[in-house]
């Protein structure tokens, strides 16, 4: 949400924050001029939370102080599961304020328990049980706080349907760029490098089969070598993980580099300087992912570098990829050699690649476009 309070004066409104501190302050950068209150981060708390609601209990407290600093006109609560959905809707009702519930992802968008903070310890099938519990819990919780809200935004037409179950006035507002740092740039670079930026949870919901098994056949058909060829992994440690063991997998290691995680003002020059970016799925169904599209697409369009989905949703993703005619959403892996080689031919001659999307359809995404979608809900004229 720091895009949208970036954004928002420009609407007319002024946002007051009140948000847990997380390690790393990612986009401090973006909340220059904004009142923000942050709620210290605790490990116990947030173990407690789950049945006792102390995280939650901390961060309404802190809200309760602001607001009798500051009045305000509404409740805007951006969430990723339910935290802290349960002390907006009760702020809302105490002092007769409209909720706005805004829910970037959901948990029945996940193949399996991927929506879990951190993996549960195995207990002999103890952690199954748990994962149940919890997950009803979350549901619960986000549930009771949609029924109460005023309008509801979420990020996909898939995800609007599902909410819509609980309240009949949800909005589409996917995940988008920041058009002051992301615009297209041209870039030599000495190799050809293909870049995925972002955590990798399971294989389940992002697979890379079909990338591996592409590279490892230009490499038997000698087109590439790691000197020239480089997949770049901005990713996590337990991510890194689970990619190193299928680049094993396909004999792709030596085409493989993982330089971590980078700060969110680093990324906009790191899509730049690549030339292929990376998007990983898995074909949506019920029992897999569902409606996923997330912020890096959306960033990815907006430098206009052709884009790789591997694999393709047969979705919401994949009909917006073609929309925008932005890259290759893959079902196969004839389908991603033959981008590959396209590209990294074009490469060979000029030195970078650019993709060609259609502009118009890609300036819908633009978070300064959004903030006004936004305050139009707010206002009720949406």
């Amino acid at each position: 949400m720091g895009y949208l309070c970036k954004y928002l004066a420009g609407e007319g409104w002024t946002p007051v924050v009140v948000t847990e501190q997380v390690p790393g302050d990612t986009f401090e950068f973006l909340c220059k001029g904004v009142d923000v209150t942050y709620v210290p981060a605790s490990r116990m708390a947030s173990l407690t939370d789950v049945f006792f609601g102390r995280k939650t209990a901390r961060l309404e407290r802190a809200a309760e102080r602001k607001l009798a600093e500051r009045p305000c006109d509404v409740v805007l609560c951006s969430t990723y599961r339910e935290f802290p959905l349960d002390a907006a809707r009760r702020i809302a009702r105490r002092h007769r304020l409209p909720l706005v519930v805004d829910l970037r992802d959901i948990i029945e968008q996940y193949a399996g328990d991927e929506y879990l903070s951190h993996p549960l310890p195995r207990l002999f099938g103890v952690e199954r049980i748990v994962a149940r519990l919890f997950r009803a819990r979350s549901l619960a919780i986000r549930n009771r706080a949609l029924e109460e809200a005023k309008a509801v935004t979420t990020i996909s037409p898939w995800h609007v349907e599902v909410l819509r179950q609980r309240n009949p006035h949800v909005h589409l507002i996917y995940n988008g760029y920041d058009p002051e740092l992301f615009a297209p740039r041209t870039v030599r670079t000495p190799q050809f490098r293909v870049t995925y930026t972002g955590r990798l949870l399971s294989t389940a919901m992002r697979n890379p089969e079909l990338l591996l098994r592409a590279v490892a056949r230009l490499v038997a058909e000698g087109e590439i070598t790691p000197e020239t060829f480089r997949t770049r992994w901005f990713t996590d440690d337990a991510s890194r993980r689970i990619i190193e063991e299928e680049a094993t997998r396909y004999a792709c290691t030596p085409f493989m580099d993982y330089p971590g995680m980078v700060p969110a003002t680093a990324v906009p020059d790191v899509l730049n300087e690549s030339s292929v970016l990376l998007l990983l799925t898995n074909r949506a169904a019920p029992d897999g992912p569902q409606g996923i599209m997330t912020t890096k697409f959306f960033e990815a369009l907006a430098v206009e570098k052709p884009i790789l989905c591997v694999r393709g949703d047969e979705g919401c993703l994949e009909q917006t990829i073609a929309e925008t005619r932005s890259g290759l959403s893959a079902h196969n892996e004839e389908e991603v050699h033959r981008f590959l080689l396209h590209h990294y031919r074009r490469w060979q001659t000029v030195g970078f690649t650019t993709a060609d999307p259609d502009r118009e359809a890609v300036r819908r995404f633009s978070r300064r476009a959004q903030a006004g979608q936004f305050a139009r809900i707010i206002e009720g004229r949406e």
